[in-house]
Order: structure tokens, then sequence, then C-alpha cells
């Protein structure tokens, strides 16, 4: 890291040594230190040293080591990660039984399981923004904290009206720690671990899925756990909402105590000590027990610390400077290079939402028809199970077969954290979506129950890896001002396509089940052949 060079002369060959040095000068990178000269006793003794030079953002990852740090950042994030599912999936488990308390037709349980995702896209480009210019811990901190406060709170909402906008409030929370998440997460990781390491991170998707079908099969079927309210019954449902709001609160709780500040974003913002800092508390708990000392004494770091140009003015000119700013990282990210990909990455994330989310939300649902009449299209007016009589006592079977899709994703994360830096998102991306496409036109042919638990339990383990990959090639694909903005912005996209996803499901189910379920085996098809125009992005260094 650091070298010294000794030049002695004496009498008329003093007179050199300035020529020698200067050239010594010319020939040494600026970061690499600085020249000293000393004079002593007959001689003159001219003595180069250069101190440690400053690393840059890859460097410092990887002088502040892997182990310890990187296992605790990824329960954390892991966890944050798992609130979000718990949060957003939660609601298709009480369909089964919520329908009957607060009176939902299939319409209503469309826009139901629709209003999570518009809070989600309105809150996932304001979030990103936020966190590409104050920070992602802060951010991260103020959605988890919203997302499970007021998902709390609808637990005991006793109108329809406002369940659903306590919900929609909730998804503006869930909206900025989905993309934050990743962002913060992958800043923090080497680049040859980092593929494999986010789709680490993507499989606790799966964890909280299987906490959101675990905490419906334990509590929702308890219906003596139920008590009168204000006049409302408080039904084992609501229990259920609200226990679904802990790993938010929880994880909103653990960001704030215990965990810093992403070092990529502190480098990009200027601030050197604060970047410092950090790896030093990587490096101290990575290198836990050895013997190594941390050498690590500058880094390069923007000239500029991050500020927000909004410019003053009336109200008015204020408001308009703001959203000038505001929209400014969208127009970049159809600029350039950026152009092409950023195209791709709407179509495929219109895609996969529309179908993932239009199909997964409504897979108990359709367990049920399947349990009642025969398949999974059966019209539930015509079979007339919206009735009190038809709610109560809860069927466990629903949520035990739920509980068998969630856990059906395990092979499908454990496959694409093994091959991910193998293989490379891209390949993953388009090989899952066509598979996952293909299961999806299967589902319209089942007759059984045990048909339907099969297709649900393919479609799952499959779209899983889709998932995985997009979350590595979004992170890859953009630098790091512009990062978090483009992920709030194409889940925002996503949201647009899981709300369109579950508004058409709950106005065909009954009447054309066959059009939803066909349309969405064709997006995910669409979005894998679009994958084929993406990048490669295999072992890439983040800019």
């Amino acid at each position: 890291m650091s070298r010294q060079i000794r030049i002695e002369a004496s009498g008329e060959d003093t007179a050199r040594v300035p020529l020698l040095t200067s050239h010594l000068e010319d020939s040494l990178d600026s970061d690499e230190g600085e020249i000293i000269f000393e004079r002593g006793g007959e001689h003159n003794h001219y003595v180069q040293t250069t101190t440690h030079k400053k690393l840059t953002y890859e460097e410092a990852v990887d002088e502040a080591g892997f182990g310890l740090f990187h296992g605790l950042l990824l329960v954390v994030c892991g966890w944050a990660n798992a609130s979000d599912a718990v949060e957003i999936l939660c609601v298709s488990f009480l369909l089964p039984t919520a329908r009957c308390d607060l009176k939902l037709s299939s319409s209503d349980m469309g826009f139901l399981t629709a209003v999570i995702f518009l809070g989600m896209m309105v809150g996932g480009y304001m979030w990103g923004y936020l966190a590409d210019q104050r920070g992602r811990q802060k951010v991260l901190v103020m959605s988890l904290t919203i997302n499970g406060v007021f998902g709390a709170l609808a637990s005991f909402a006793p109108w329809f009206w406002l369940f659903l906008l306590l919900r929609f409030i909730s998804g503006v929370g869930v909206g900025g720690s989905i993309p934050v998440i990743f962002s913060y997460f992958s800043e923090f990781q080497p680049r040859l671990r980092r593929g494999s390491m986010i789709s680490a991170l993507a499989s606790f998707w799966m964890a909280g899925n299987i906490v959101a079908a675990g905490l419906a099969w334990l509590v929702i079927p308890r219906t003596w756990i139920h008590f009168s309210l204000g006049g409302m019954d408080f039904q084992s449902w609501r229990l259920f909402v609200a226990l679904c709001s802990v790993p938010s609160l929880t994880s909103a709780l653990i960001f704030k105590l215990a965990m810093p500040e992403s070092p990529r974003f502190l480098m990009e913002a200027g601030c050197e000590t604060e970047a410092l800092q950090v790896f030093k508390r990587m490096f101290a708990l990575n290198k836990r027990g050895g013997h190594e000392t941390f050498s690590m004494c500058g880094l390069h770091v923007s000239s500029e610390k991050k500020r927000d140009s909004r410019g003053g003015g009336t109200h008015t000119e204020h408001f308009v400077n703001m959203l000038r700013w505001g929209l400014k990282p969208i127009r970049e990210l159809f600029v350039g290079e950026l152009a092409s990909r950023s195209a791709c990455l709407v179509i495929i994330f219109y895609c996969i939402s529309f179908g993932y989310y239009g199909l997964w939300m409504w897979f108990p649902e359709l367990f049920k028809r399947t349990e009642v009449g025969g398949s999974p299209c059966a019209n539930m007016s015509r079979l007339q199970i919206q009735d009190n009589q038809s709610c109560y006592p809860v069927k466990t079977a629903v949520y035990m077969e739920g509980f068998v899709t969630a856990a059906s994703n395990l092979p499908g994360n454990i496959f694409a954290t093994l091959l991910m830096d193998a293989i490379g998102g891209k390949v993953l991306l388009c090989c899952s979506l066509l598979v996952s496409g293909m299961s999806v036109f299967l589902i319209y042919e089942v007759k059984t129950k045990a048909q339907s638990l099969l297709i649900s339990c393919v479609f799952s383990g499959v779209s899983v890896v889709a998932w995985n990959a997009l979350d590595v090639l979004g992170t890859e694909l953009y630098p790091t001002p512009l990062r978090s903005s483009a992920l709030g912005f194409f889940t925002g996209v996503g949201r647009v396509a899981a709300i369109m996803g579950n508004v058409v499901f709950g106005q065909l189910v009954d009447t054309n089940c066959a059009i939803p379920i066909l349309l969405v085996s064709a997006l995910l098809v669409t979005g894998g052949i679009t994958a084929l125009r993406l990048p490669h992005t295999k072992q890439t260094e983040l800019t």
C-alpha cells in the first residue's frame, strides 16, 4: 500500500537531486501520496514517502472483508423483506372469511387485493427518490413504520371503506421498503458475491409468505378468538391482520437502533469520514478474532455533498421546482444506454407483476372454488357460498394448501441462490418466466383439488426464480445516484400491473374465468422473451 525511496547526495550532486525528484513526482499517481525531503549530517537525504492511496468503493468493500457482518445484514434486511411479503399477502388469506363479515362481492375482493398495490405505486417512486437524496437507512425506518402502524390499525376498521383506506396507506409504506432494501443491501456486498447474496435476500420473501400462511392457518380457523369492541365483532381474521404488522414494526426498530447508512451512498454524498466508519465497523465484525489490522485511510468520494436543489420562490414555483427535480431521475432512465434496458424492464415488471400478483392473491379463493365446485373457475354466486354459513366454520384445508404453496418456493430460492453468480440473472429470468407462463396455462385444465395444488406449487417454485433474478438485475443495471429511484419507478409500474391483474380477476372470475388465466400465461411468456434483450450483468461492478 505504501513505498519509500531514499536519495542520498553530497557536493555537486546535490544540484541534480531536484531534477531527479521532479521526475519521480511526475511518475507517481497523485492519489498515492506525497514526497517528503529531509536533510541531515554531511549529506542531503531525500526521502519520498507515499501514504496509503485512496480506495475506490469496490476496493474498500474488498478491504472490509466478507463474513459475520454480511450474515447479520442478510438476516436484518431479510426480515424487512419478509415483513413486506407478510403485509401484502395477508389479504389473500382474508378473503374466504372476511368476505362474510365485510359483506364483499367478488368485485369488492378484487379492489381489496388491489388497493395495497395502489399504495405501493404511490409510495414506490417517492420513497426511492428520497432514498437517493436523503439516505437509504432513514427511508427504510420511515416506510417500515408506516407499513406496520397502518397495517395494525386496519384490523380495527369496522367499515369496508375505512379498511381499504388504511390498507392503502400501509401500501404506501410497503412501496418504499421493497425497492430501497435491495439498493441498501447490495451496496454492502463485494462484487463476486453480490448476485448470490441478493438472491438470498430475495428468498426471504418466501419466509414472509410462509409466515403469513402459517399465521393464517394457526389463527383464522380459531373462531373462538373473538370479542365485541365498540359494537364491532373482533373476529379471528382481524387478530391475524394485527399480528401481520409485527414484522414491519420490529424491522423498523432494528434499522433505527442498529443499522448504519449505506457506505456507497455516503461516498456519493461526499461523506468520507462517515463512510470510513461504516467500513471499519464491517471490518471489525468480519475479522473478529483475527490479527489483521484495518489499513484503509482514505476513500474516493464525490466532491460535493448531496443537496436538494429545488430552489425557492413562491409556493407555486417551489412546487414546480420540486416536481421537476422529482421527475428528473425518470427522465435520466430513458436517456442514452439506459433507455433500452429501462424500456425492457418496464415491460418485464408489468408482465410478471400482472401475472404473479393477479394469480397469487387469488390462490386461496381458487382453492376454495375447486373444493366446492370441482374447478377453480366454479361460479361462487351460483354455488351460494357467500353467506355466513359457508364462511363458518372455517375450512382449514384452504390455509394448509396456502402454506404448502408458500413452502414450494424453497427449491426455487435454493436454485437461484446457488446459480445466480454462475449463470447470471438474465438467463435465469428468461427461462423462469417462460416456464412459469406455460405452467399457468395448465391451471385452466385443472379438475381436482390435488391438480390445482400441484400446478400452483410448480408456478410458485418457478416464478420465484424470476423475481430473484429481477432483483439482482435491477440493482446492477443502474448507477448509485439512480438505483433506488429506478427500482422505485419499476416497482411502481409493477404495482399498476398488480392492480389491473386483481381488478381483472375480480371482474371476470365469476363469468369468464379463462380470460384472466390465459392472459397471465401470455404476459409471462412475453416477459421472458423481452428479457433476452437485457445486457448480462454477471459479477459486474456497481457504478
